[in-house]
């Protein structure tokens, strides 16, 4: 059986969650759905797309990071977005960090999130070193 590590950075509202926000299995790394928030647990960017969507990128980025591994590993991004109208937004966000995509990428969109406000979540794979 691969080695297992819990995930959890330094972030205030993360504890009361309860939750790792990654698991590390062996090379590959599972990011638990990251949203707006930022590490200290405020929603950015009310009804903004864009706004949520680079803070999403942002936790994720520092997930990967405690996890010992980066963005360029990611191998599968899912997104859960709450208003497909909205869509432009995320994919801008997202071609900031990827300009060229180069993982596996899926989006869904979902009547609503686990808290109000929150119009975007992103779950990641990546493979360190990958």
């Amino acid at each position: 059986m691969a080695d297992r590590r819990v995930i959890r950075p330094d972030w205030p509202w993360a504890d009361r969650a309860g939750i790792p926000q990654a698991v590390r299995s062996g090379n590959t790394v599972y990011v638990s759905g990251q949203t707006g928030r930022t590490p200290d647990g405020e929603i950015v960017g009310e009804d903004s797309m864009l706004e949520q969507s680079r803070q999403t990128f942002r936790n994720i980025r520092e997930v990967l990071e405690a996890a010992g591994s980066g963005m360029d590993d990611i191998v599968s991004l899912t997104a859960y977005l709450t208003d497909f109208t909205q869509f432009k937004g995320y994919a801008e966000a997202r071609s900031e960090v990827f300009p060229e995509i180069n993982c596996a990428v899926t989006g869904v969109e979902v009547s609503r999130l686990a808290e109000p406000g929150l119009l975007i979540e992103i779950e990641a794979v990546a493979q360190v070193g990958g």
